[in-house]
């Protein structure tokens, strides 16, 4: 379904009737309405980021609901697509911490290559309507899928940025991982934490005194 080792873990999670649900009321979704993003891509993250090479865990909520701007990945945008004002501010944290470049494109794809799981909690979303899948199960889908991640040995960061996030802390319970908290990003509350969190070097020192090669965070 995905093509690696998320296969596996996820296999038994793939048979069960919660998930058959979410198939079956996805797939006439697709048929009827316009949802993002595109059926291909729903598990893009899982695609672009093996479980064997997950390094830092970004939750999202879910996709953004606007043409063209969702395509699998937590946050991203593709190329050529005007950037979200959350990841601008992701963008501006990165610029402070690291004083690199401010991208031109919100593309994420070559931070999940490198090993980040991009990760929202709710994979897909009518257009137009934010939040409009955010009962249909997967939730359920993804907290396993948190759930696998914390019973890794390898050491994960998790970031979790604002209260819907933050409400996945209880099932990081692996002294392995380290667990960073703040606000979201979004434009209403990034000056509330995010803006000054820290998180980028925290993340790759973290990383590093783990021996696991750091996040190269600069896009351009």
């Amino acid at each position: 379904m995905i093509g690696n080792d998320w296969d596996l873990a996820l296999a038994d999670e793939f048979e069960k009737d919660y998930f058959l649900k979410i198939s079956d009321f996805i797939d006439e979704e697709y048929e009827s309405k316009t949802v993002y993003p595109p059926y291909e891509d729903i598990f893009n993250a899982f695609k672009l980021t093996p479980l064997g090479n997950v390094k830092v865990v970004i939750l999202g909520q879910d996709p953004y609901h606007e043409e063209g701007q969702a395509h699998g990945l937590a946050f991203s945008t593709p190329d050529g697509r005007p950037i979200p004002r959350s990841l601008k501010n992701i963008f501006k944290e990165i610029n402070a911490e690291y004083d690199f470049p401010i991208p031109e494109s919100g593309c994420l794809e070559k931070w999940a290559k490198e090993g980040v799981f991009l990760l929202n909690t709710v994979l897909t979303v009518v257009e137009g309507e934010a939040n409009s899948h955010s009962k249909c199960g997967w939730q359920t889908f993804t907290d396993a899928v948190i759930r696998i991640l914390n019973c890794q040995n390898q050491p994960i960061v998790f970031m979790l940025w604002g209260k819907q996030a933050e409400k996945k802390k209880e099932l990081i319970s692996n002294p392995n991982h380290l667990v960073l908290i703040t606000s979201h990003p979004s434009p209403f509350s990034a000056r509330r934490g995010f803006l000054g969190s820290n998180h980028f070097k925290l993340a790759n020192e973290f990383l590093r005194e783990n021996n696991i090669d750091e996040i190269d965070w600069k896009l351009d």
